[in-house]
């Protein structure tokens, strides 16, 4: 449970960095057996930033993540809301 608090604090740090309102980035967790699911929550204004061109920083989110908790054989993947 440590790691995925850890997980989620990098997520918010990261899409804080790429919006212009930082202040509407909320990250929410949801287990689904032993997966964790990170839902990203942030303005409808800023969804084209985290996403990027063909969902490239999406994918370079999920991949730090992945990599963040596979080193505590954790299977933690996140959604863009």
């Amino acid at each position: 449970m440590m790691e995925t608090v850890h997980s989620m604090e990098l997520v918010e740090v990261i899409a804080k960095s790429l919006v212009d309102n930082p202040e509407e980035v909320t990250v929410t967790e949801k287990t689904e057996g032993r997966n964790t699911i990170l839902e990203l929550h942030v303005a409808s204004s800023d969804m084209g930033k985290v996403i990027g061109k063909q969902g490239r920083i999406a994918k370079a989110i999920r991949s730090v993540v992945k990599a963040a908790a596979s080193r505590d054989k954790k299977n933690v993947d996140v959604e863009i809301v």
